[in-house]
């Protein structure tokens, strides 16, 4: 019994009790769920066996919206990659020429990164209309936020020496940027760019479903009038285009770092 209150010993009995109060308070009407979800099982699937069986007359249609699907996600990590590299500097601590310009811009990347895709795809279709102009856009503004914070970790991670190599040999702010910063964090910035166009190319697909364009038009489409040997071939032509892309961008990451 002594060793139950030893220092440091509550703590964990504390998170222990805390995590069981919050698991039974979130088990509340759980069995109505449970019933629910058995009641379900025949429907489900049924929709599963109707989406296993595509119909291939609409593979056509449904490559040309993965097409638009990608080019969103390709346009908006461009944008989010353009607009992320000179935030990422003045957010890192080595590189930004003050402490608060360091701090300020790091909670603007935080702000930023705060909305979900679908969220300010929202937005976007409000303001522009439905498209894959609002897709595009939305996927560029979060990319600028989630990128920038991964690019301004890579840039304070920099081995300081090069840099104070050509400082003391006299070389400007200019040529130290060029010559000793551009080249350790270049390689990382790609290989960073590329992994989340993996993650934009999959966002892209489900912002059509609030009218940002691309093949999710057509999966919202079939959902709506209970189209699920379209919406299976939809998904189908999703499942290959995304792990050709996982599958490509994977091995250029690898060439990268």
């Amino acid at each position: 019994m002594a060793g139950l209150v030893e220092p440091g010993r509550w703590k964990l009995w504390a998170g222990v009790g805390l995590f069981a109060v919050v698991f039974i308070w979130s088990a509340r009407g759980v069995e109505a769920s449970l019933f629910r979800f058995i009641e379900g099982l025949p429907l489900l699937a049924r929709i599963v066996v109707l989406m296993l069986v595509p119909d291939w007359s609409w593979a056509g249609r449904s490559l040309l919206g993965m097409v638009v699907s990608v080019q969103v996600a390709l346009l908006g990590t461009t944008i989010g990659m353009l607009l992320a590299f000179p935030l990422a500097f003045l957010a890192s601590r080595n590189i930004s020429p003050h402490a608060a310009s360091s701090y300020l811009n790091k909670q603007v990347l935080n702000l930023i990164r705060t909305f979900p895709e679908i969220i300010l795809a929202v937005f976007f279709v409000a303001a522009y209309g439905p498209g894959a102009l609002a897709g595009m856009m939305a996927i560029g503004l979060h990319s600028t936020g989630s990128l920038g914070k991964l690019y301004a970790e890579v840039v304070e991670t920099i081995d300081p020496g090069p840099l104070e190599a050509l400082r003391a040999a006299g070389a400007n702010r200019a040529k130290v940027f060029w010559y000793a910063v551009m080249p350790q964090v270049l390689p990382e910035f790609l290989a960073l760019s590329l992994y989340r166009f993996e993650i934009n190319a999959r966002a892209a697909t489900v912002l059509g479903l609030v009218g940002a364009g691309g093949i999710g038009t057509i999966m919202v489409q079939a959902l709506q009038f209970r189209r699920w040997e379209i919406v299976g071939m939809a998904l189908m032509v999703i499942i290959v285009v995304v792990t050709l892309i996982d599958t490509a961008s994977s091995a250029l990451r690898r060439r990268l770092v």
